[in-house]
């Protein structure tokens, strides 16, 4: 399927590995060019260099944190006029009783899961109101719509980005700009086995142990390709979705039983 979008530029942050890495491909194929926003400059420079041998676009790179305000500011200037915006936060989940908490931890959680996102859509959407396009696609959980203890600063601050954003798309659909998010599982990224040896280590077991079990609760009965997430996000990009918006979209193989 041509998506449509064959010579636009994709702002993509978190670009060099895991799910960004795999929503950059998916673009890239497409024949969209991209500039890539991620911590690690050598990553980053290895990540866009494979891209652009691979689908012959055009890769720019800013190695930058995009939960810094004076970085995010410095992407921004580099890259102010996307066509397509991909979020994605920098910041892992790490399991915290929310009794131990302080402020600064609820903030930092908030600055990364909540308002880097906001800033990125507030600074890019007037432009691409102008330009009668634009595709913002938010890379979330799938666990915000049903939290998991000891995730709350997590969850809180996804879910209020997703409030602002549901406040937001009427505004902007009638240019043509859409917004959605995406709700992933369990996909095979090193930000997984991270977490997966993190929760063997806490839970004083087997790294074999926690696949099992999670597996257990995964009716697909695997981890995802993160290209399975890639192609949904470029669909969400593509020329024909404008008529998506305000959408929180699950992928993560039938975990959540929910119908809405």
């Amino acid at each position: 399927m041509d998506l449509g979008i064959k010579g636009r530029h994709a702002l993509v942050c978190g670009g060099s590995k895991g799910l960004g890495r795999a929503a950059a491909e998916s673009l890239a194929a497409e024949g969209v060019n991209l500039t890539l926003l991620a911590r690690n400059a050598d990553t980053l420079a290895a990540a866009a260099d494979e891209i652009s041998e691979r689908h012959g676009v055009t890769v720019k790179t800013i190695a930058a944190d995009v939960t810094d305000r004076k970085a995010r500011a410095e992407a921004l200037g580099a890259c102010p006029d996307p066509d397509i915006l991909v979020t994605n936060p920098g910041l892992r989940q790490t399991p915290s009783d929310f009794r131990t908490l302080s402020r600064d931890d609820w903030d930092m959680w908030f600055e990364a899961h909540c308002f880097a996102s906001l800033e990125m859509i507030q600074s890019v959407a007037p432009g691409m109101c102008e330009r009668k396009f634009g595709r913002i696609v938010n890379i979330s959980v799938s666990f915000i719509k049903f939290p998991q203890v000891n995730f709350g600063q997590s969850h809180a601050a996804r879910l209020a980005l997703a409030g602002a954003i549901a406040s937001m798309v009427r505004q902007l659909v009638p240019h043509n700009v859409v917004i959605n998010s995406v709700l992933p599982g369990f996909f095979d990224t090193d930000a997984l086995q991270t977490n997966l040896h993190g929760h063997a280590a806490r839970g004083n077991t087997t790294y074999e142990a926690i696949v099992e079990d999670r597996l257990k609760s995964t009716p697909a009965g695997r981890f995802a390709d993160p290209h399975e997430c890639g192609e949904l996000i470029a669909f969400l990009c593509g020329a024909n979705a404008g008529y998506i918006t305000g959408q929180n979209i699950v992928n993560d193989g039938g975990v959540y039983q929910g119908i809405f």
